[in-house]
């Protein structure tokens, strides 16, 4: 069962060929004998699990199924869940226990999912590589097989190290500047960022606010568009939410993709990129060829400034948003505390990993009274310069391509002391998040053994058309179905 799509577990439950409960019992017993060797997990939720499928097969018998009735998936730890320890990856937030659900959560407990447990992630979502976790680092399935650990991407890697390694059908992830496309390519599985506003925020734990979306992360395109189906909408608890129509996502997958025009942007096939991975990304759009589209070359010239503008805005937002962490209201106290400033100072000081209290340095300098105007001003103007490339962009071609890392997986601790090395890891992804348009990671091919992600770049709203291609590229390929040893 373990090798099943979320469509095909779907149906087994539907024909009962098996029940929910020996369907989640199953992929219990598999996550606690496997997930040793990756560490993809921070909670396993056992009871919840399994209270959750006996109320599913329950559904079933009384004809009030959707197509999740009973399928097991998997939370990233970022996502609020009522009564189960959500960590976020921090010693921060290591015993916390959220007395409410994410709007996400929500949905995916209305639609009859069975959530196994939590994901393990890079500490409150910042890392390129799943190694700044409190929870030690996640290893990449690929690899293992020639005695390698490599870096499974972050910081949604929990979630894609368990898709990858079958301990999961599906899990949820988050992007704020490539954590689900990054992490899905270097594990080999499909990825999608949506546009911002697509899907709800309220109660995922925020990194930096104007930049952090939710997002599926599957084997499959189709598995991640009946995710979308769950997802998306709505929702008045979250001001930056959008209310437009949801499309069926699932409702566009076969249609074919004659006529598409697809733009290959120049500054992302520089030399950042090895030459073997730009030969795998080349072959994958040869293949878009062969279905009936048509390839161009655009330019998206603001694009080298993309990293220099996220890494003040984004370490700005979480300087703002992790000040709540104080020892006041929730969370880690440090012990016998002096006085006021003892308890914040030690609070935080031993609350925090490095990686964090990094970008809450360089965010709180950004954002002081001297430098505001030169550094977080400034980078906001970037940001729109970088948006407006896009929109031109997509005058003249329907969607962008491109690769979505510069390498494939490297091998854990290669990169953890230089910090602007790690930061260049996102440096085809990040200019989408300032965008605020839709991207998302498809698997398309191996590298030394290593599977190497196509991105697929989308204008505003076009999920569909995304998934759509994605499919049909799944449809004549089969690196999608590639497992490791």
């Amino acid at each position: 069962m373990h090798n099943k799509s979320v469509a095909e577990l779907s149906k087994e439950l539907e024909s009962g060929k098996i029940s929910s409960l020996e369907l989640t019992q199953q992929f219990l017993d598999r996550l606690k004998r496997e997930d040793g060797k990756y560490n993809s997990f921070i909670t396993i939720s056992d009871e919840q699990a399994l209270a959750e499928a006996e109320s599913a097969d329950e559904m079933r018998a009384a004809g009030k199924a959707t197509v999740w009735t009973g399928v097991p998936f998997a939370h990233k730890d970022i996502f609020c869940t009522n009564g189960v320890r959500t960590s976020c990856g921090s010693k921060m937030l290591e015993n916390f226990v959220p007395p409410y659900d994410a709007t996400v959560t929500e949905k995916f407990k209305a639609a009859g999912a069975v959530c196994l447990g939590k994901t393990n992630m890079d500490e409150f979502a910042m890392g390129s590589s799943n190694e700044s976790s409190f929870f030690g680092a996640v290893t990449n399935p690929w690899g293992l097989s020639n005695g390698e650990k490599r870096v499974p991407g972050g910081s949604s890697g929990g979630s894609a190290a368990a898709v990858a390694a079958r301990l999961v059908p599906a899990a949820t992830g988050t992007d704020t500047g490539g954590s689900i496309r990054q992490p899905a390519a270097l594990c080999g599985i499909t990825g999608l960022k949506p546009t911002y506003g697509r899907v709800s925020r309220y109660g995922m734990i925020a990194f930096a606010s104007s930049l952090d979306q939710g997002g599926p992360m599957a084997r499959s395109a189709e598995d991640a568009a009946l995710m979308m189906n769950v997802m998306a909408g709505f929702d008045p608890k979250d001001s930056t939410c959008i209310d437009r129509d949801v499309p069926d996502y699932t409702a566009t997958l076969n249609e074919p993709l004659k006529g598409l025009k697809i733009g290959l942007p120049k500054e992302y096939f520089s030399e950042q990129l090895s030459p073997a991975m730009e030969e795998q990304v080349r072959n994958a759009v040869r293949e878009y060829e062969k279905l009936g589209a048509t390839v161009k070359e655009v330019s998206l010239p603001n694009a080298k400034l993309a990293i220099a503008a996220y890494y003040v805005i984004a370490p700005a937002e979480a300087s703002a948003n992790l000040s709540r962490f104080d020892g006041v209201r929730y969370g880690y106290r440090c012990a016998d505390p002096k006085d006021l400033m003892d308890m914040y100072t030690r609070t935080r000081a031993e609350g925090f990993g490095n990686e964090v209290k990094r970008r809450i340095l360089v965010g709180s300098y950004a954002l002081s009274a001297g430098y505001f105007d030169a550094y977080y001003l400034k980078a906001q103007k970037v940001r729109r310069l970088i948006q407006q490339d896009f929109i031109n962009a997509f005058k003249e071609v329907d969607v962008l391509m491109s690769p979505v890392t510069p390498s494939p997986a490297f091998i854990q601790g290669e990169k953890t002391t230089d910090p602007v090395s790690m930061y260049l890891e996102d440096v085809f992804t990040i200019a989408i998040n300032l965008a605020g348009i839709p991207a998302m990671s498809v698997p398309a091919g191996f590298v030394d053994g290593l599977p190497v992600g196509l991105q697929i770049i989308g204008d505003y709203f076009s999920e569909a058309r995304l998934l759509n291609a994605a499919h049909q590229f799944q449809q004549v390929t089969d690196w999608h179905q590639r497992e490791p040893q």
